[in-house]
């Protein structure tokens, strides 16, 4: 510590003693003018000179005025001189008064007004300010009047070793692959130092390993930080604390220093291979277990991770290869095997597989480590199970003639229990199945016999399920599915294709084709169908039509002559027998209609009716239609004229001379019987004639109200009448209901 302060002092002091040295005889060697201010020369007032003084005093003068220096950290008892500000028009007589402005002045320097020294009164700091620039000026003591212009100079704060490396991002991280080689560059880290690096060596930095050797090593000048050992092993130590030092002046004794730290850890490679925890691995598994199934798992451990601890396992030897297939689990990292085919302990009660586990990502690097791959053995072992009954077939295909009697054997299905206590088997058939009841079966043997007749034209398969219950355990069943095809037996005889009605015409020529006919069957024979076609024996030498055999298994009918009149005869029928190929052969008879029609030149039909024979000729059928059209539509005028005329023809019931009125006035007041014909004002009726000034018609019998009114009158029926010579009054329960009034 003392060599340390030694040398910072010396530092400190060694510049100012220069400058101590240099500075006074270049302030007052200086040739004094008396337009000049010695203010450590001011370049400002050479321009006053003239060019041939200015040449003269040029090569007297070495120093450069404008800049003033001062250390910084500076904490003496006294003010720090910084320099002297002279002008030669100062005769010592105290009447010039030196003025400072400009950065920090008053508050940081300070000059004696009288003597011009600057001294600095506060401590300075070059890492806040590096430099100030200020302005000096002579003026006189008593007016305070310039006695010269202003002059600028800067005062710069020198720097000395006060700031210590810092590592301004740290802590730091980084990572290397392991196994990496010796020198293999990790990071780059670098610490700052707030001193100016260029005056001394403040800022000059030096680093080095405190903490982290003999791993890793770092360049002292760029800070590269490298691997020290070859082949670092992450499964052997994965991470690495490692101390940084960054020293200024170079290094050396005396320097300031700042520490970070690093961690260095070191990632994955696929170095290691996979690696069984057992040699021998055990499992059992029942015969009855569902395909599929996870028997059981085995895991080969990697110290690897990540992908390069990834393993692909496989089965690649034993004698259960077909019967079990391995899988392999990303996540868990191990192999699961599982259930491929049917297991059946009564076969082979033990089964032993190799199983190969593997590095699906391997490293060509260290390849040369051998094989990245192990092995083990898995023993599985099959236990006993109560299984269902096992057909001898997994599918039965019965066939049956239509034509098969009740009661036959159709087929037989078998089964059998593959346990070793073999218990006996029931069979049945699944109703669902066979709706229809149409088989049955041998509940014993498993023979399946006919119930009801087959009809091959309605249903060529049948397709039941038999099922196999174990008698001992009837939760042991089995379903296996039957189909029964029906064979065809020549019970069905051919027929017309079709109704067929051929036409004739009558200026047609002999041999013509009147009609082609097909025929069919039901039935379905394994050659395929063959027909025979001819006419009844007794119209074998039919004088008009005659009939021909095609290839295509059809008959053309053909007319033996011409000069058909459909006048004489419209319609004629041809009975035909055709007759199939069966064993015993089948034989049905159709009749075909042929009719006689009128044709036009090109054998079009034009009409097949005999009342069409007599029309004009050249009538067509369109113009009959529009004919007939006409006629109905003058009927319908006709209807509607008479049918007006007869309702303007009938008389008026009301004429223009008479005004027939019917009023009713409803009264409570009992009435005085058929005498009383005196109890009402009849004026009360508003006889609109009455009012108008006429008088009623008195003469009217009652008679003649009840001719023109008999429906009004026998509403009343029942009810009491009193008639009088004009009015006829209706009673009933002694209470007048209407009074009617006939006026002319």
């Amino acid at each position: 510590m003392p060599e340390r302060l030694a040398e910072m002092l010396l530092d400190l002091w060694t510049p100012l003693i220069i400058l101590w040295i240099t500075l006074p005889p270049c302030i007052y060697m200086a040739p004094m003018n008396q337009s000049q201010v010695l203010m450590s020369g001011s370049p400002l007032e050479l321009n006053r000179l003239s060019e041939e003084q200015r040449i003269l005093n040029r090569s007297k003068r070495g120093w450069v005025w404008n800049q003033m220096f001062v250390l910084e950290e500076f904490s003496g008892p006294e003010p720090i001189l910084v320099g002297r500000l002279h002008t030669d028009l100062d005769p010592g007589s105290k009447k010039i008064k030196y003025i400072l402005s400009g950065d920090g002045a008053g508050t940081i320097f300070q000059i004696n007004d009288i003597t011009g020294d600057i001294h600095a009164i506060k401590r300075l700091d070059r890492e806040e300010k590096a430099e100030y620039t200020l302005t000096a000026q002579a003026v006189d003591w008593e007016t305070n009047k310039p006695l010269e212009p202003p002059s600028e100079f800067i005062i710069k704060v020198q720097d000395i070793n006060d700031n210590a490396p810092e590592f301004l991002n740290g802590p730091y991280h980084a990572t290397v692959p392991e196994m990496s080689i010796l020198g293999t560059s990790v990071t780059n880290v670098t610490a700052t130092d707030a001193d100016d690096p260029v005056y001394g060596n403040s800022a000059k930095l030096v680093y080095s390993i405190l903490e982290g050797q003999p791993y890793f090593s770092i360049e002292p000048e760029t800070a590269i930080i490298k691997t020290a050992l070859p082949n670092m092993d992450r499964e052997a130590k994965e991470e690495y604390l490692v101390v940084i030092q960054a020293k200024d002046m170079g290094g050396h004794s005396g320097g300031l220093s700042g520490t970070t730290t690093l961690t260095v850890t070191l990632t994955d490679v696929n170095d290691n291979p996979p690696k069984f925890a057992q040699s021998l691995y055990h499992f059992s598994v029942p015969e009855d277990v569902v395909l599929g199934t996870a028997i059981g798992r085995v895991k080969a451990n990697d110290q690897d991770i990540g992908e390069n601890a990834q393993s692909s396992y496989d089965i690649i030897d034993g004698d259960g290869t077909a019967l079990f297939e391995i899988t392999s689990d990303a996540q868990a990292q191990d192999g699961i095997i599982r259930l491929r085919k049917p297991l059946d302990f009564e076969t082979k009660k033990s089964y032993t597989l190799k199983v190969e586990a593997a590095n699906v990502h391997i490293d060509p690097r260290f390849s040369g480590r051998g094989p990245f791959k192990d092995t083990t053995t898995v023993k599985i072992v099959v236990e006993d199970a109560d299984e269902p009954p096992v057909f001898s077939s997994p599918t039965y295909l019965l066939e049956v003639h239509e034509n098969a009697a009740l009661n036959s054997v159709i087929g037989q299905v078998t089964a059998r229990d593959p346990d070793i206590t073999s218990s006996p088997i029931r069979f049945s058939i699944d109703r669902h199945t066979d709706l229809e009841r149409q088989f049955n079966i041998n509940a014993d043997d498993g023979k399946i016999t006919l119930a009801t007749p087959l009809d091959r034209e309605l249903s060529v398969w049948h397709n039941i399920t038999i099922i196999a219950t174990e008698i001992r355990n009837h939760s042991q069943i089995s379903r296996v599915p039957v189909a029964i095809k029906v064979l065809d037996v020549n019970d069905n005889a051919p027929e017309f294709a079709s109704e067929y009605e051929a036409f004739l015409c009558e200026n047609g020529k002999p041999g013509q084709v009147i009609q082609t006919v097909s025929a069919m069957d039901k039935d379905d024979p394994k050659n395929g169908h063959y027909f025979l076609y001819s006419l009844l024996p007794e119209m074998v030498n039919n004088p008009n039509f005659t009939i021909k055999k095609n290839e295509d298994n059809s008959l053309s009918i053909l007319a033996k002559h011409n000069g058909f009149n459909r006048q004489k005869q419209e319609v004629y029928l041809l009975p035909i027998i055709i007759s199939d190929s069966g064993n015993p052969p089948l034989s049905s008879t159709s009749t075909l209609t042929i009719r006689v029609c009128g044709c036009s030149s090109d054998g079009v039909v034009q009409s097949c009716n005999v009342e069409a024979y007599v029309l004009p000729i050249g009538l067509s059928m369109g113009a009959l239609i529009a004919i007939l059209a006409c006629i109905i539509l003058l009927l319908v005028i006709v209807v509607l004229f008479v049918t007006l005329r007869r309702h303007k023809n009938e008389p008026l019931i009301i004429k223009d001379d008479e005004d027939v009125r019917e009023n009713i006035i409803r009264y409570d007041d009992e009435g005085g019987g058929e005498e009383d014909t005196e109890a009402f004002d009849i004026a009360t009726l508003q006889n609109p004639d009455g009012i108008n000034g006429f008088l009623p018609r008195w003469g009217l019998p009652t008679q003649w109200w009840e001719e023109r009114n008999p429906i009004q009158t026998g509403l009343f029926s029942g009810s009491r009448i009193t008639r009088s010579p004009h009015f006829i009054f209706f009673h009933k329960d002694t209470k007048i209901n209407r009074i009617t009034q006939r006026t002319t």
